[in-house]
């Protein structure tokens, strides 16, 4: 099978895993907030933090190392699974330690034991780290498809039935712990890798001297990602939490079910070009303009359609969650964008510069943090949208003097994508208001309406990156492989 065909299958696949796996997530997500409380999911989000944390120093960037690197021995994968175990073990002994400490911080005298069984999710997850890395090397993700969708499936039931039973917080504890148990067991009863006992000095130090730059990178970026959990608990209330937790998972659903495919896709197979420069900017290129057509027609289609969206889905208990939900989706929106830009330094090695950015632009993230302590939450969501467009620049500048392709074409690349999904999503924004009907019948017809006008324009304009995609579904209903 040639690279593109690799390529695509890849990206099929990964598709279906998260969209079906988030999927599943999310209406578990929307069954719970029926029968919880916004202060229950607060009170996760609390915790959020620490975990993230944790386990990026778990990773420690050898998944990536492993991905990258062309030849990768036993030794070195036996080397990064050991080490990963140890650290997983170090780190859910702080975090069982700090628990009480935590605990006071926020005022929640229930987070000592939440957090220290939510925890035991750092020693599952540094288990199943080398499978994980292997299959990605392999662009093999028909496999974790599979067992992404059996993991989720039966969190969703355990989690159901414990909120249905009235355990509250803890069922909440209980999806998350399953679905991460039930996938690393999966994994090594279907990947058939076991580690030797073997641990190589040599490997290490190879791998950690690409991988700690990814450590440094990935630990700044993920304490970013959840500070405004920290913020938003500790000076507001965890209802308040539990509104931003709720809004931020809708925004999740397609902004970083995308992100995550192209992460997971792009890389390895972007890496496979990283000696040839023309061919490696034609792809990352097209690969841009796809994704972004698809990305803003999905996050400001569903800034456009928040408020029935919302009241439908979760009732009118998480009315607050509305505004922010619309403005997370201009935040979500770069998500994407990013990380297309960051992957094109990983793939050339740059890891140096990759930490560096990352200590600058998450740098610039303070004031944001400290206009929502003062001015609130909406005001803090404005900041975030801001740093975002700041954050695009810098990638894009530097990934395209890798390659030769400037932030100024990749803005001429997208623009038309944009143009299109901003049209339409203000028509269905307006369309609301003329709508007299209940809020799911408003939601349906927003969302006909949203579909009808986007696929007619791109149709009328003849919107290449639309024409080139709907080539590859037509292949793929009609069983036609692309060409090599």
């Amino acid at each position: 099978m040639s690279l593109k065909q690799r390529t695509f299958s890849g990206f099929v696949w990964s598709f279906i895993d998260n969209f079906a796996k988030m999927g599943i997530a999310f209406v578990v997500g929307i069954i719970l907030a029926r029968l919880l409380t916004p202060r229950e999911f607060g009170l996760i989000g609390m915790t959020t933090i620490f975990i993230a944390v944790s386990q990026s120093f778990i990773d420690s960037g050898f998944k990536q190392a492993l991905i990258r690197k062309k030849d990768c021995t036993q030794a070195d994968f036996a080397t990064v699974f050991y080490f990963n175990f140890l650290i997983s073990l170090l780190f859910y002994g702080l975090l069982f330690v700090s628990a009480e400490l935590i605990s006071r911080f926020f005022d929640e005298a229930q987070l000592t034991a939440v957090i220290r069984v939510s925890g035991l999710i750092l020693i599952v997850n540094g288990l199943s780290i080398v499978q994980q890395a292997q299959l990605a090397r392999e662009i093999n993700f028909k496999l974790q498809t599979k067992i992404s969708l059996v993991s989720a499936a039966v969190s969703a039931v355990l989690g159901i039935s414990l909120a249905w039973a009235d355990y509250g917080v803890w069922s909440l504890v209980a999806t998350t712990l399953s679905a991460a148990f039930v996938n690393m067991a999966l994994l090594w009863l279907w990947n058939g890798w076991r580690p030797s006992l073997i641990f190589s000095g040599d490997s290490f130090r190879e791998l950690f001297s690409f991988g700690s730059r990814m450590l440094a990178s990935g630990l700044i970026d993920t304490i970013y990602r959840n500070v405004y959990l920290l913020v938003i608990g500790r000076f507001f209330s965890a209802a308040d939490l539990g509104y931003y937790t709720r809004a931020d998972s809708f925004k999740k659903m397609p902004s970083q079910n995308i992100t995550d495919v192209i992460q997971r896709v792009s890389y390895p197979a972007l890496s496979l070009l990283q000696d040839d420069t023309p061919r490696l900017r034609r792809a990352y290129q097209k690969l841009i303009k796809s994704a972004m057509l698809i990305t803003f027609t999905l996050m400001l289609g569903m800034a456009a359609v928040a408020e029935p969206l919302i009241l439908t889905l979760i009732g009118e208990q998480w009315q607050p969650s509305i505004i922010y939900l619309q403005l997370l989706c201009f935040v979500g929106m770069f998500y994407p964008l990013q990380a297309i830009n960051l992957n094109m330094l990983k793939v050339k090695g740059r890891s140096d510069l990759f930490l560096n950015l990352e200590i600058f632009k998450k740098s610039l993230a303070a004031p944001v943090i400290i206009v929502g302590i003062y001015l609130g939450i909406e005001a803090m969501l404005v900041g975030m949208i801001v740093h975002g467009i700041i954050a695009y620049y810098i990638n894009s500048h530097w990934s395209g003097k890798l390659i030769g392709y400037a932030t100024k074409q990749q803005v001429g690349d997208i623009l038309p994508s944009f143009t299109l999904a901003a049209v339409v999503s203000g028509i269905v924004y307006l369309a609301g208001y003329l709508i007299p009907y209940p809020p799911p019948i408003q939601l349906v017809l927003q969302l006909l309406l949203g579909c009808c006008l986007t696929i007619g324009a791109a149709e009328l304009f003849r919107l290449d990156n639309y024409l080139d995609m709907k080539l590859i579904i037509l292949d793929k209903l009609f069983k036609r492989a692309p060409a090599p």
